[in-house]
């Protein structure tokens, strides 16, 4: 594939937390970086976490800053998207060069779209990585006064599909299911690629070749939960299944890894089930940070009520931590083994599973090496060669 052209689109990037569209492409820059000439056009907040992950040997360009984010959701995604649009036509690509957008919204795909309409010759790679829930269904995780940012979700989702599935020449989708919804007469499944995520297995890999392993007993937190606080986590439910949880088991400890607009609702619903002293919230965490809490864990939970697989649980699963999760179409393929799947949507039993795994034993230990199993398959050395494999088999 030589030194083509690889230009990624991520001008939706805000915040400090990573989602996790914006992890892969950053793990996939990392190691690609001496195989293709990349370039970045991003938000200056994007620039800033890139620059706290170190990610280095890369060209960028701010399309936008943190400043935009004053004018509201609404404006600021719009104001994105225009900003975008005419820093598209600035781009310089070549025949046979990729423009990757990161995402769906706006702000990262209708530039990509544009400068594949001028430049037909060029590849256009879509990350799509979550179908919008219809927010008329039962199964939609926006309710209530989230009703509206549902629904605009889904609105503006609509003709971002159709754009990608009639104009990409090759889309990122995160698990099995999504892979038929791309499939047409001109993208056979070749050119739909799974990229469900990775994992940095070597700070475990080192932790368990060293005599300090935490013994199961002495560990400081029952659980851990790593993920936006954002309705489609299930955040909200956890503090339900956490009260379940100390139901039988008083004393139990939940870390939760994470931040989000959800962070005051969280806080109050702990104060009114009383249970301050059963879930510590540790905000953002990575790197040795987040390793520190996996390590002194004993599960891992993942109470996603709509996704489409979900990259975090897997970083546990690399430390041994065993998970429980619902029975989600998407995870049927995402993580087929090592996680205790709940029906959908009873709390009740999601706190029982997660009480079955706390008692150790036969079961922990048989799903813990199932958990060790399915995160070294997810390495990302192994799946960043992997996927750029894929590429070129099909842009030769």
């Amino acid at each position: 594939m030589g030194k083509r052209g690889f230009n990624i689109i991520a001008n939706w990037m805000q915040g400090t937390a990573i989602s996790g569209g914006d992890r892969i492409f950053i793990e996939l820059s990392r190691r690609w970086a001496s195989k293709l000439n990349i370039m970045l056009f991003i938000s200056q907040e994007g620039l800033e976490i890139c620059k706290r992950e170190n990610l280095e040997k890369i060209n960028y360009k701010i399309w936008s800053s943190a400043s935009n984010n004053k004018y509201g959701y609404f404006i600021n995604y719009c104001l994105r998207t225009f900003k975008g649009i005419v820093n598209s036509f600035q781009i310089k690509i070549e025949k046979g060069d990729i423009i990757y957008s990161s995402s769906d919204f706006w702000p990262d795909s209708i530039p990509a779209f544009f400068v594949k309409l001028r430049n037909p010759e060029i590849i256009w790679i879509a990350g799509f990585y979550l179908f919008a829930p219809n927010p008329w269904q039962k199964i939609s995780p926006y309710k209530g006064k989230n009703w509206f940012i549902g629904l605009f979700f889904w609105f503006t989702q609509l003709p971002i599909f159709w754009i990608v599935k009639k104009y990409a020449d090759m889309v990122f989708v995160t698990s099995e299911p999504d892979v038929e919804k791309f499939i047409t007469d001109k993208r056979d499944v070749s050119r739909v690629i799974v990229i469900r995520g990775g994992v940095d297995t070597r700070p475990s890999a080192k932790y368990f070749s060293s005599n300090e392993i935490i013994p199961f007993k002495n560990r400081k937190y029952d659980a851990c939960f790593i993920g936006r606080f954002h309705p489609q986590k299930g955040v909200l439910e956890l503090i339900d299944i956490w009260k379940d949880v100390c139901k039988e088991r008083p004393e139990a400890k939940l870390a939760v890894i994470g931040t989000g607009p959800l962070e005051n609702e969280i806080k109050d619903k702990i104060e009114d089930f009383s249970l301050a002293n059963n879930i510590g919230l540790l905000g953002f965490r990575d790197g040795e940070e987040k390793y520190e809490v996996f390590k002194d864990s004993r599960i891992v939970v993942h109470p996603a009520t709509y996704d489409s697989g979900g990259m975090a649980a897997c970083e546990a699963f690399a430390w041994g931590l065993p998970g429980v999760s619902f029975d989600l179409e998407a995870l049927k393929t995402y993580y087929p083994k090592g996680m205790i799947k709940t029906p959908c949507f009873e709390l009740e039993k999601f706190a029982k599973n997660i009480l079955k795994l706390l008692d150790g034993g036969e079961l922990y230990n048989s799903l813990s090496k199932d958990a060790l199993s399915w995160a070294r398959e997810w390495d990302w050395e192994i799946r960043t060669r992997e996927i750029l494999g894929q590429i070129e088999s099909v842009c030769q």
